[in-house]
């Protein structure tokens, strides 16, 4: 099946709008985000995916947004002057393989075919004469503490490197299903400001987290939960590489903070919990479900096994016994809350302990199709369309809920405008 080009997600953005370069685009969950939002205008994009021969998300993102200014190249081979002078650099950067080198200098980052992508932020932000004056970032909320030898490492030498390159940094861990969105998503959004304002005397730390900061400004009536800590990071990178949480402790980093010229201050925060919508609120019509989706009668208790608790031995590939236990998952998912986590392995009709699972009204059990996938991540109706159906699946397992990018880009637009 052809891909055919969409507009409704498309819509212009009026003049004067934000200038904005999306980096690991796949099918474009931060260009609908800000969209929505409002005021904003994508200038250029890039999406690769390494290793493979058809890039299936590269294809969807050309077939809904134009190919015009989007590139289809691996990053490390673009140089910082192809790409347009803009106002919002945003990217959900690849978060596999966290490991960082001794020195910038010699840094090949976060190693990994996809987790050294960090350091080609940092390469074209170091690069650009005319830095972008915001940067906005997702990645899965364990960056906060990863690698396990030293909890919270990488991040500091994240804010660090951005710390030398003139960003003032504010970062929030949100679950989309706190704030009424349909899925159970949580992800770690970093902000950052190019020569941000200077912090004036009696400058209140909680305050700028829990009310005048811009995550607060997008996800109002959240709660202190913990006192707000503050430290200094190291300026060095291979000091700090070496020596941050060199005793592997807990990290240092809670789910919200603020980072300003070097220091940073964290607390945990609580969100409000409000409700919205639900799994079920997603859901077609079984009529409209294809039947390759319903589960038959026979592979049930498969499904009901991979899904139920177990305590049993297990051999590994050396030959060595082990006992594995692990708890029960809800069977069918339960359709008056927001949906569980979407993974990449959705797709497909093999029996999975992660895949979704749902029972209607008529009493059939099935899994969900790319729409309903596609709804709890608040993209468009067939956005993926065009493409193998566990493609379709796997981008939305990859992909950030639009809903939290179109909030936070309303709250920045109010920033901006003053």
């Amino acid at each position: 099946m052809a891909l055919k080009k969409k507009t409704t997600a498309s819509k212009k953005s009026p003049g004067g709008a934000l200038r904005v370069v999306e980096l690991f685009a796949g099918v474009g969950g931060f260009r609908i985000g800000l969209q929505e939002a409002g005021g904003f205008r994508v200038v250029w994009s890039n999406q690769w995916e390494p290793g493979k021969k058809k890039q299936h998300a590269s294809d969807v993102y050309s077939a809904r947004f134009g190919a015009e200014n989007h590139v289809c190249a691996d990053i490390a081979s673009v140089h910082s002057e192809e790409i347009p002078d803009h106002d919002l650099l945003v990217g959900g950067f690849p978060c596999q393989d966290y490991s960082v080198a001794s020195t910038l200098k010699n840094a090949k980052g976060l190693v990994g075919k996809k987790g050294i992508l960090w350091w080609q932020i940092h390469r074209i932000l170091t690069q650009r004469k005319h830095k972008p004056r915001y940067l906005l970032l997702e990645n899965v909320d364990r960056l906060l503490g990863s690698p396990a030898s030293q909890r919270g490492r990488d991040f500091a030498v994240m804010l660090s490197s951005l710390n030398a390159l003139g960003y003032t940094v504010e970062w929030r861990v949100i679950n989309a299903a706190e704030h009424g969105m349909p899925q159970r998503r949580k992800r770690v959004f970093i902000f950052g400001e190019h020569n941000g304002p200077a912090l004036k005397k009696g400058f209140d730390a909680e305050e700028q987290l829990l009310g005048k900061g811009l995550f607060a400004a997008a996800f109002p009536r959240a709660e202190a939960v913990s006192a707000c800590m503050r430290f200094e990071l190291d300026k060095d990178l291979a000091r700090l590489t070496r020596n941050f949480n060199s005793k592997m402790g807990r990290s240092p980093f809670q789910n919200t903070g603020y980072m300003y010229r070097g220091t940073v201050w964290t607390m945990k925060v609580k969100a409000a919990n409000m409700r919205g919508t639900v799994l079920g609120d997603v859901l077609l019509p079984t009529d409209d479900v294809p039947r390759e989706y319903f589960i038959a009668k026979r592979d049930l208790p498969k499904w009901k096994h991979l899904k139920g608790a177990k305590k049993e031995q297990r051999t590994s590939a050396s030959g060595h016994k082990y006992h594995y236990a692990e708890g029960a998952m809800t069977f069918p998912d339960a359709l008056d809350s927001p949906s569980r986590t979407i993974v990449t392995g959705e797709g497909g009709p093999g029996p999975s302990r992660f895949k979704h699972v749902v029972l209607t009204p008529e009493g059939k059990y099935r899994r969900l199709t790319p729409v309903e996938l596609e709804r709890l991540n608040m993209f468009p109706d067939q956005h993926t369309a065009g493409v193998p159906d566990g493609w379709r699946a796997f981008f939305m397992g990859n992909a950030l809920v639009t809903g939290v990018v179109e909030r936070i880009g309303k709250a920045l637009l109010r920033k901006h405008r003053g």
